[in-house]
Formats: C-alpha cells, sequence, structure tokens
C-alpha cells in the first residue's frame, strides 16, 4: 500500500506543516476540519507538495527528513514555487 509523505501551508500564519499518511485526500480534509490536534489552530491548509512511496518506513523517514533542519533549504524552494505558481494563475 502506497504512503504518501506531505507539505500543507497555513493560510493563517504562513507556515508549513509536514506529515505523513496512507490517505492524502483524507488527511488533508481532517487538517481543515480542525481533526488534527497538531494544526487545529493553524488552519486553513492548502497543499502545496506531495510525495507517493511504496513503503511504509520509507515514507517515515522521509517525514522526518523534511521534519528536520536539513531540509530547510528544500522546503523554501518549494513553497517558493507554490506561490510563483499561485500568482500565476
Amino acid at each position: 500500500m502506497p504512503y504518501f509523505v506531505y507539505i500543507l501551508l497555513s493560510l493563517k500564519d504562513e507556515k508549513l506543516y509536514v506529515g505523513c499518511t496512507e490517505n492524502l485526500e483524507r488527511r488533508i480534509k481532517d487538517h481543515n476540519q480542525g481533526k488534527v490536534i497538531a494544526t487545529v489552530k493553524r488552519r486553513p491548509f492548502e497543499i502545496i507538495y506531495s510525495e507517493k512511496l511504496d513503503d511504509k518506513s520509507e515514507a517515515f523517514n522521509r517525514e522526518r527528513f523534511l521534519k528536520s533542519l536539513w531540509s530547510a533549504r528544500f522546503k523554501q524552494k518549494i513553497l517558493k514555487k507554490y506561490k510563483q505558481n499561485r500568482v500565476c494563475h
């Protein structure tokens, strides 16, 4: 079963949230409906990035990396690209 690692942008505070799930669509809906304690006060969210991985441990390792300081540049590039595309549309 595939797993998804995702990055959400809080439209309230402009900060990013990284997560991992088996059902990406449902999980984003849960975040926006306030069902996730870690993000309930930062709603609403938009998904700005996702990766599909075939292995659960690989997905959780990727999530752990994206939450680390090592990935800060990577996340900023994703955010910049997302904002540029948003302005163009």
